[in-house]
C-alpha cells in the first residue's frame, strides 16, 4: 500500500472512531444509546437505513453480479425498494404508535406485547444469533476486500484492524454513532462511485463499444435473469425489511411516523436504481477489463480463475491512481462497516433488553444499563471477530442463522399486527417451525457435498429453502391460532 494511500485510510478511521468517542459523552441513557432519543430526522435515518440493508455484502456482491450476470444483476436491489415502500405503507403505521405508547427497544418487544413474554424471549435469541453472524461476515468480507486489493495485507491483518475500529466506535457511541456514521459513509460511498470509480472505469476499459465488443449481448439487457432467480431474491430480502432488528431501531428512532415513512421511501429509491445500477456497472467493467487481459500481472490473463467478486477489487487496484486508490477503498470499507456497525448493536439491544431485562429481571438506573449496554456491545464485537477469524466455513453457518431470522420472525409478526386470534403458542411454534425447516434444508445439502454423497437434496424448481420455510411457518401458524387462540391472561405471562 502506497504511503499517500494509508495516509488517507488512516484519517478516515480515526474520524470513524471520534465519532463514536463523541457521542459517547452524548448518551444520556439506554434509550439514547439504542434509539438516538427517538429524536431522528428522516434524512439520517433514510441514509442509514439503506447504509445499513446495502452495506458491505451488496457493494460487493453487486459488483459479483455485475461480473457473471451483467445489468440484470441489478434487480437483486428492486426487491430492496419493494421491500422498504411495502414496510412503509404496512409496518410503520401501526409499529410506530405502539413503540412511542409502550417505550419500546427492541423487534421482540412486539412479541411480548402481542403473545408472551416467553415468545419475546425466543425472537430475541434468533435476532441475537442471526445478527451476531451478519456482523461477523461483514468482517470477513471487508478482511477479504482487503487484502485482495492490497499487496502484503493478509486476510489476518485486515479483519483485526477493521473489526477493531467497528467495535470500538459501535461500543463508545451507540445508535447515534451508527447513524451519523453510516450518513456519512454512505455519501462517501455514493460520491466514490460516481466521481471515481465509474468514470475511471468506463474509460479504462474503452468505454461502451469496447464494452459492447467483448461481454456476450444478453450482460447489456435487464432480461438476462429467470424467474426463480427473481422470486429467490424478493423472498429472501423482502422480508428482511419486516423483521430486522436494526430496521425497527430506526423507526423507533425516528421522530414520528411521517418521518419514519419518508425515511423508507429515501432508502429503497437510493437502493433502486441508484446504487443497484452503480454496482453492477463496475462489476461489467471488471469483466470486461478481465477479458482484455488487464489482470493478467496479477496471474489472470482471462476471465478462468477469477472469482464473481474478485473482479471488482482487481479492476479498483488495476485502475485507481495512488490517493485515490486510498478514499475508494474507505469508501468500500465505509458500506462494510456500516452494516457491521448496525447488526453489532442490533444484537446488543437483543442480550440487553430482550434477554438480561427480562429473563433476569435487571433494574439498573440509566447510568449502570448503558455501562451494561456498551460491556454487552464489546463482547458480542469480540465474539463476532473471533468467529469471523476462525475458519472460512464459519462464514455459511452465520449467513443460515439468518436465513433462519427470517424464515422464523416474519410470519409472527404479520400476524401479531393484523390477526388477533392467534396467541403465544401458535407464535412460538410458527418459529421453530420455519426456522428449523429452513436450517435443515440449507444445511442437508451441504453434509451431503461434505461426505461425498452421490445424490444431492434438490428442492423443486430451483427454489430457496427459505420460501419453503415461510411457507411452514405460515401453515403452522394459522392452524395453531385457530386450533389454540389467544388467551389473554395466559399469554401475557
Amino acid at each position: 500500500m502506497h504511503p499517500i494511500d494509508l495516509a488517507v485510510f488512516v484519517v478516515y478511521m480515526a474520524g470513524v472512531l471520534g465519532v463514536g468517542f463523541y457521542f459517547m459523552r452524548k448518551n444520556a441513557g439506554n434509550e439514547d444509546y439504542y434509539l438516538g432519543g427517538r429524536n431522528m430526522s428522516y434524512p439520517h435515518i433514510g441514509l442509514s437505513v439503506v447504509a445499513t440493508d446495502v452495506g458491505g455484502g451488496f457493494s460487493i456482491g453487486l459488483g459479483g453480479l455485475g461480473f457473471v450476470m451483467g445489468l440484470s444483476g441489478s434487480w437483486m436491489l428492486f426487491t430492496g425498494l419493494i421491500g422498504a415502500w411495502m414496510a412503509a405503507v404496512l409496518l410503520i403505521p401501526r409499529v410506530k404508535p405502539l413503540a412511542d405508547e409502550h417505550r419500546f427497544y427492541t423487534m421482540p418487544d412486539l412479541f411480548g406485547y402481542f403473545f408472551s413474554s416467553k415468545a419475546a424471549i425466543i425472537a430475541g435469541i434468533i435476532s441475537a444469533v442471526g445478527y451476531l453472524g451478519f456482523t461477523s461476515s461483514q468482517m470477513l468480507a471487508g478482511a477479504v476486500l482487503a487484502s485482495a486489493t492490497f499487496d502484503d495485507l493478509s486476510i489476518d491483518t485486515a479483519l483485526y484492524v477493521m473489526g477493531f475500529i467497528i467495535v470500538i466506535y459501535t461500543v463508545m457511541g451507540g445508535i447515534k454513532a451508527v447513524i451519523y456514521t453510516d450518513t456519512f459513509q454512505w455519501i462517501l460511498l455514493l460520491g466514490g462511485l460516481i466521481f471515481i470509480g465509474i468514470p475511471l472505469g468506463y474509460q479504462a476499459v474503452g468505454g461502451y463499444e469496447a464494452i459492447a465488443a467483448v461481454v456476450a449481448p444478453e450482460m447489456l439487457r435487464l432480461t438476462n435473469i429467470t424467474w426463480q432467480q427473481l422470486l429467490n431474491w424478493g423472498i429472501t430480502i423482502i422480508p428482511i425489511w419486516f423483521v430486522g432488528m436494526t430496521l425497527y431501531q430506526r423507526i423507533y428512532a425516528s421522530r414520528s411516523v411521517a418521518e419514519a415513512k419518508k425515511a423508507w421511501y429515501l432508502a429503497g429509491l437510493f437502493e433502486w436504481p441508484v446504487m443497484a445500477f452503480m454496482g453492477v456497472l463496475l462489476g461489467l467493467f471488471a469483466r470486461v477489463a478481465a477479458e482484455q487481459g488487464m489482470f493478467a500481472y496479477l496471474g489472470f490473463p482471462g476471465v478462468e480463475g477469477i472469482h464473481q467478486e474478485q473482479g471488482l477489487p482487481f479492476l479498483l487496484r488495476t485502475i485507481l491512481p495512488v490517493g485515490l486508490m486510498g478514499l475508494m477503498m474507505a469508501a468500500y470499507f465505509s458500506a462494510i462497516m456500516s452494516t457491521a456497525d448496525s447488526c453489532l448493536v442490533a444484537a446488543s439491544g437483543n442480550i440487553t433488553g430482550d434477554l438480561l431485562r427480562k429473563w433476569f429481571g435487571l433494574d439498573m438506573d440509566d447510568t449502570r444499563l448503558i455501562r451494561l449496554s456498551q460491556f454487552v456491545t464489546l463482547v458480542l464485537g469480540a465474539v463476532a471477530l473471533l468467529l469471523a477469524a476462525a475458519m472460512e466455513t464459519v462464514l455459511d453457518i452465520m449467513l443460515y442463522s439468518y436465513a433462519v431470522m427470517v424464515s422464523g420472525l416474519l410470519v409472527p409478526i404479520l400476524g401479531g399486527l393484523y390477526w388477533k386470534r392467534a396467541g403465544s403458542d401458535a407464535a412460538i411454534a410458527s418459529m421453530i417451525t420455519g426456522g428449523g425447516l429452513t436450517l435443515l434444508l440449507t444445511v442437508i445439502p451441504e453434509v451431503q457435498r461434505a461426505r461425498g454423497s452421490a445424490e444431492i437434496l434438490t428442492l423443486p424448481l430451483g427454489l430457496d429453502p427459505i420460501i419453503f420455510g415461510i411457507t411452514a411457518s405460515a401453515a403452522v401458524f394459522l392452524a395453531t391460532g385457530w386450533l389454540r387462540p389467544r388467551n389473554t391472561s395466559i399469554d401475557k405471562t
